[in-house]
C-alpha cells in the first residue's frame, strides 16, 4: 500500500513538472535571429564558453520554428498522460527520452549547476522507476520466443 502511494506521489511530481515545463515553452516569444546573435556576442570570452553553448543550443531549438513548440506540446501531453492513472505507463514510456535529454543537457552544459543537475537527474530517475515498475507489461518485448 505504501509503495502505491509513493508511486502516485512520484507520478504527480513528474507529471506536474512536465506540464509546467511544457507551459513555460510558450510563455516568452521566440527571439529573432538578430537578437540571438546580439545576445551571443556578449559571451564570446573563453571563460563564458559554457554560457554561450547554452544560449546557442536553446535558441537554436527555438529558431527552427517548430522544435521548441513540439517539445512543449510533448511535455504537456505526456505530463498529462502520467497524471491520469489509466495512461500513466504510456506517458512514462513516451516521456523517457525527453527526461533523458533534459538530464544530459544539464550534465554536459550545466554541470556546475548542482541543484539543477540533481533535479533533472531526479526527474529521469522517477521516470525510469515508473517504467520499470510496469516491467510485466513490456518485458515480453525484450525476448520473443522462437516458434
Amino acid at each position: 500500500m505504501k509503495i502505491n502511494i509513493l508511486f502516485i506521489v512520484l507520478r504527480l511530481i513528474l507529471g506536474g513538472m512536465m506540464v509546467y515545463g511544457g507551459i513555460q515553452k510558450f510563455q516568452k516569444p521566440i527571439p529573432s535571429p538578430i537578437a540571438v546573435v546580439e545576445k551571443a556576442q556578449k559571451f564570446k570570452a573563453p571563460e563564458k564558453e559554457s554560457t554561450l553553448q547554452k544560449i546557442l543550443y536553446i535558441n537554436g531549438a527555438k529558431q527552427t520554428g517548430y522544435f521548441w513548440q513540439v517539445l512543449g506540446i510533448a511535455e504537456l501531453l505526456f505530463g498529462l498522460l502520467i497524471l491520469l492513472q489509466g495512461s500513466s505507463f504510456v506517458g512514462a514510456v513516451f516521456l523517457l527520452p525527453i527526461t533523458l535529454h533534459i538530464f544530459l543537457f544539464h550534465l554536459f552544459l550545466e554541470a556546475d549547476e548542482v541543484n539543477e543537475l540533481l533535479q533533472t537527474g531526479g526527474l529521469f530517475a522517477i521516470n525510469t522507476a515508473l517504467v520499470l515498475k510496469e516491467h510485466k507489461k513490456w518485458k515480453h518485448l525484450l525476448w520473443i520466443k522462437p516458434i
